[in-house]
């Protein structure tokens, strides 16, 4: 039976990626060595570092004056280098979920930090639209997509101070204007690569200014001053990022990533619309493209456990919704194909004729 892959995280990938870095863990480019054993300082190496750089800056058209970085410790250490890097005296955020909400956290250990806005309130179902930046504060912070409550701004705003986004889970899904943001971090693990590497996209010109001293494996300086290379970089991860960024390039580019995921959702949601044993649990000017979440309709939510273990039978790996929204939850990334989710309506609909 055909599985489909609907994980948040690490998730699906596209076969050609996948094959390709499994050959190079084995054998090189024919040079009989692993790429997991070789040094990170040859020159083979160094040309798939240069290759992902380049092709990252292509695809998202990174203006000049940007440098692309791939370092460790996933977003969550990110949540504390970029207050480290930009945090002088205040700080503003959006909290639009959990993400949000520890990005928030570590910000509190090293100045004052403004919530503009939040949608707590309504277990986050909503991107918050009416607030205000402080105009004083050091820099603006934005998760763009958030993976456990299914909702996305899915537009590059105008900020009056430097404006900081974490794209974990919707990085390469639609063209981005660069030029507006300050930074853009994420963990590849959802859109971009296996599990083990992290992204930043940072303009040069705002490092360097807070007056605090930063160690050296936490300022952005370091990394960029050393094309990722300053310490061993995780080579596969990196590796399987540059197959994915080919298989975007090769697919049409991100133009054409965003039209997938748009007609991939526009059909999951008009099944959840139509079919009166679930619901979305998103307002509909929220809804992610990303991650689509869905709960039995009440007078049906005895058979929760019961849809979850037939869609599993149908071959729906990985839908079970998130502890703090419950039902379903269909991630549906770039690699993930429209046949899939046809397959998952489908199920729905099976579902709906039996009961």
């Amino acid at each position: 039976m055909k599985k489909w892959n609907f994980g948040a995280g690490p998730s699906i990938l596209p076969p050609e990626v996948m094959k390709a870095t499994a050959d190079a863990c084995v054998d090189y480019n024919g040079l009989g060595l692993s790429l997991m054993e070789m040094s990170h300082r040859t020159k083979d190496f160094q040309a798939v570092m240069d290759e992902a750089q380049d092709l990252f800056k292509e695809l998202l058209g990174i203006p000049e004056g940007y440098s692309v970085l791939f370092v460790g410790g996933g977003a969550s250490l990110e949540f504390c280098m970029v207050p480290y890097n930009l945090l002088e005296k205040k700080a503003a955020y959006l909290n639009t979920g959990v993400w949000a909400k520890k990005a928030l956290k570590e910000a509190k250990l090293f100045g004052e930090v403004v919530e503009v806005a939040s949608s707590a309130a309504d277990n986050f179902t909503y991107i918050p639209r009416e607030y205000t930046v402080p105009a004083d504060a050091d820099y603006f912070h934005i998760t763009t997509n958030n993976t456990i409550y299914g909702t996305e701004l899915r537009e590059d705003l105008d900020s009056p101070v430097p404006l900081v986004a974490d794209m974990s889970s919707d990085i390469f899904s639609r063209p981005v204007d660069v030029s507006k943001y300050a930074l853009i971090y994420g963990g590849a693990q959802k859109n971009l690569s296996m599990a083990g590497v992290t992204f930043v996209i940072v303009k040069d010109e705002i490092l360097g200014k807070v007056s605090r001293p930063i160690p050296t494996m936490l300022d952005y300086r370091t990394h960029a001053s050393k094309g990722s290379m300053f310490n061993t970089p995780p080579v596969i991860p990196i590796y399987c990022a540059l197959q994915t960024l080919k298989w975007i390039k090769a697919q049409g580019g991100v133009k054409e990533m965003e039209r997938r995921a748009i007609e991939r959702a526009e059909l999951l949601y008009a099944e959840i619309d139509r079919n009166k044993m679930f619901r979305g649990t998103a307002c509909k000017d929220s809804r992610s493209l990303m991650n689509i979440c869905f709960v039995m309709a009440d007078e049906y939510k005895d058979l929760e456990k019961e849809f979850l273990a037939f869609a599993q039978e149908k071959g729906m790996v990985g839908i079970k919704g998130h502890r703090d929204v419950g039902g379903f939850r269909a991630s549906c990334y770039n690699a993930m194909p429209l046949e899939g989710v046809k397959a998952l309506v489908a199920c729905m609909q099976e579902f709906e004729a039996q009961h």
